[in-house]
């Protein structure tokens, strides 16, 4: 049996920017219902895990542009919102292909040697157009 290979633009957007399986969780479910509102407290009770570690990934994901706090007085929320259009399909392509190759994906993210592998191929690029 073969498996389906990851698109390498969603490779490299995975190696580059999901750091953890809890980040995809995280990130899928607010996708999910765009307009819910999320707290530490919720999400850490969706993904089962601590509230801190949920609170993190909430802070995390408004590092990395795809999402962002509720407007006042609504303060304590977070909603998804990624930062661009082209960020908004490719978390769309992502979660398309997270749900028809789970084990696939989760690998991915799990190939640290693959992460720093194409963190130093990237560096070299960069170097190399500079």
């Amino acid at each position: 049996m073969t498996h389906a290979p990851i698109p390498e633009e969603l490779r490299r957007f995975v190696l580059t920017s999901i750091p953890s399986v809890p980040f995809l969780e995280a990130l899928l479910l607010l996708r999910a219902d765009p307009a819910q509102q999320w707290d530490g407290a919720m999400l850490a009770g969706r993904l089962y895990t601590r509230e801190k570690l949920a609170q993190g990934l909430l802070d995390d994901l408004c590092r990395a542009g795809m999402a962002r706090r509720s407007d006042p007085p609504a303060a304590a929320g977070y909603l998804y919102a990624p930062a661009s259009a082209a960020l908004r399909e490719r978390i769309d392509r992502l979660a398309d292909l997270y749900a028809r190759h789970l084990v696939e994906v989760t690998h991915l993210i799990h190939s640290t040697l693959d992460r720093k592998a194409q963190q130093f191929a990237d560096a070299f690029k960069l170097r190399k157009d500079a």
